[in-house]
């Protein structure tokens, strides 16, 4: 009888046991079910986007990464090259460099091209700075000083030929946004509003830049930034000019355009010069719009220097040095590409300069004012002489 209970217990128990689990399992059933996501192959799709960018031909190719196919391997191409970028177990240099260039010329987050790249936000941000990195050793290869022989711009055009042949290039200044802490913002501050970077540099005839000096704040005035310039070693060759605005001065090796006579292209369209004076300001504008044209495409190409940053200034400082340098690259490699031509044919049809208010006059030296004068007084003899021997054919043929 004993045995029998203990035997009639078990089962209860077994039995006791089977009923909880099946309550149990009933319970669980009636949870929300999770419903498991197909699976992704990751590596796959990010080729497909990466092969989609490259091979879906060149205007495709330009919105996405600002440039054609050609000069992206060709860029590619001097990375590794000079050993300044390799393939990674993570990632390969193609994607490394498509990454950097969507990132600048689109300026968006680090998770954003995280998330179309299937990569992780620390992904994105390390690869970017090393590509950040590797772009700036090109910048003594890529950023070289200009040639003291006749550029070919100049010696080309008889407008410019042989006035302006010691002249070396154009220089100006340009305005970066940049976000900075709060307690400097004043410092920062432009004349439009906004903090920003004061970005000085010189550019040869051909739109390269010649040199390029990145992070004063945006309140400083050109000529203050170029006493920095000078400063740092900053070498212009005996004899040589670089064409200013009125705010630079006449400094050695300045040559600004003559104060309070018409300078602006626009101003000359249905007025021709009637003066030397007159004369040398329209020609000094029209070669002066290099340096304006050289920002121009450098802005237009490269968004990340048109809206506000999200990385540390430092980094905002290497990105306009890194944009020069791409924008010198492409110069050589595919100069004529949709947005150099859109810029161009805008600043056909829009004259952006600005007057100059008397605060940014600075006092003119000897040198430049004799210099200047007898550029001006020979360029209008010429032209002077040329209309008389007009009226004396005239008069001899009646």
């Amino acid at each position: 009888m004993i045995m029998k209970g203990m035997i009639l217990d078990s089962v209860a128990a077994i039995i006791a046991s089977v009923l909880s689990l099946v309550e149990e399992y009933r319970l669980r059933n009636k949870r929300p079910r999770i419903i498991r996501q197909p699976y992704v192959n990751r590596d796959s799709l990010r080729e497909a986007n990466i092969n989609s960018i490259l091979h879906c031909g060149d205007t495709h190719c330009l919105g996405q990464i600002r440039m054609r196919p050609a000069a992206f391997y060709s860029l590619c191409n001097i990375l590794v090259e000079r050993g300044l970028l390799r393939e990674s177990v993570r990632m390969s240099v193609k994607e490394q460099v498509i990454i950097f260039l969507h990132l600048l010329g689109h300026n968006v987050r680090f998770r954003v091209i995280g998330g179309r790249f299937f990569r992780s936000t620390w992904t994105v941000h390390y690869y970017f700075h090393i590509v950040l990195q590797a772009i700036l050793r090109l910048y003594p290869e890529v950023v070289k000083p200009p040639t003291t022989s006749i550029q070919p711009e100049i010696q080309n055009i008889p407008r410019f030929f042989p006035w302006f042949e010691d002249f070396i290039g154009a220089i100006d200044g340009t305005h970066v946004r940049a976000s900075v802490p709060i307690e400097i913002q004043d410092r920062f501050r432009g004349r439009k509003g906004g903090t920003t970077q004061n970005v000085l540099a010189t550019v040869d005839f051909d739109a390269k830049f010649t040199y390029v000096l990145a992070g004063w704040e945006g309140s400083a005035h050109d000529s203050r930034v170029l006493n920095d310039v000078l400063s740092r070693g900053f070498k212009i060759p005996e004899g040589k000019y670089y064409l200013a605005d009125a705010g630079f001065g006449s400094r050695k090796g300045l040559m600004p355009p003559y104060r309070r006579t018409r300078y602006h292209l626009k101003e000359f369209t249905n007025n021709p010069p009637e003066n030397e004076r007159e004369l040398f300001n329209l020609r000094h504008s029209s070669i002066r719009m290099v340096v304006e044209r050289a920002f121009g495409i450098l802005k237009a190409r490269l968004r990340v220097l048109d809206v506000e940053p999200f990385w540390s200034f430092k980094t905002q400082v290497d990105v306009v040095l890194a944009c020069c340098v791409i924008h010198n690259f492409l110069r050589g490699v595919d100069p004529n590409d949709q947005i150099t031509r859109e810029v161009d044919l805008e600043m056909d049809s829009h004259d952006t300069r600005t007057l100059l208010t008397r605060r940014e006059m600075r006092e003119e030296t000897n040198e430049c004012i004799n210099k200047r004068n007898a550029i001006a007084l020979a360029m209008w003899t010429i032209i002077v002489l040329v209309v008389r021997y007009e009226k004396e054919l005239i008069r001899s043929s009646l």
